[in-house]
């Protein structure tokens, strides 16, 4: 299994980093996401589903994201997904932003992948936990900060 927990302090509002994890914004900040629809509940609430399908190179996998956790107040917000890719990792997303002031916003991703069969086992094995993992983690990061501070120049 692979786990991981980084943070970053985004020089902007919390409800313009909490806009990006609305159904609406999700491509912004997940670009390799094709399709993103809600099959069950709303956008806001525990159990809501989603239809995804996420393209890697030439190919496109389909899955359900299933909502764990939502929390949406003035000074803390938190989403959690969890969702099955390839019948082999189990994803489990954790998105938690505080707010620092008016004009600063702490940003905490938390995740764990993990094999649910063989195959993803020996591939989870297999690949380098620290490196690509953890600068894909790195580049989410970024990009969310990034399309934050677009959002905040519009």
């Amino acid at each position: 299994m692979i786990k991981w927990k980084e943070d970053i302090v985004i020089n902007t509002n919390i409800e313009k980093v909490w806009s990006l994890f609305l159904d609406k914004n999700i491509k912004k900040i997940m670009p390799k996401v094709e399709e993103h629809n809600l099959i069950d509940k709303n956008e806001y609430e525990v159990g809501a589903k989603h239809q995804q399908s996420y393209r890697e190179g030439k190919r496109v996998e389909s899955y359900i994201v299933e909502t764990l956790a939502y929390e949406d107040t003035e000074s803390y917000k938190k989403k959690q997904i969890h969702f099955v890719l390839a019948n082999a990792f189990e994803t489990n997303l954790t998105f938690i932003l505080e707010k620092i002031d008016d004009t600063h916003t702490k940003f905490i991703y938390e995740g764990t992948n993990a094999g649910v069969n063989f195959i993803g086992r020996a591939m989870l094995k297999l690949a380098n936990p620290k490196g690509n993992n953890l600068r894909a983690v790195h580049e989410f990061l970024q990009r969310v900060e990034q399309e934050a501070l677009r959002e905040q120049d519009e």
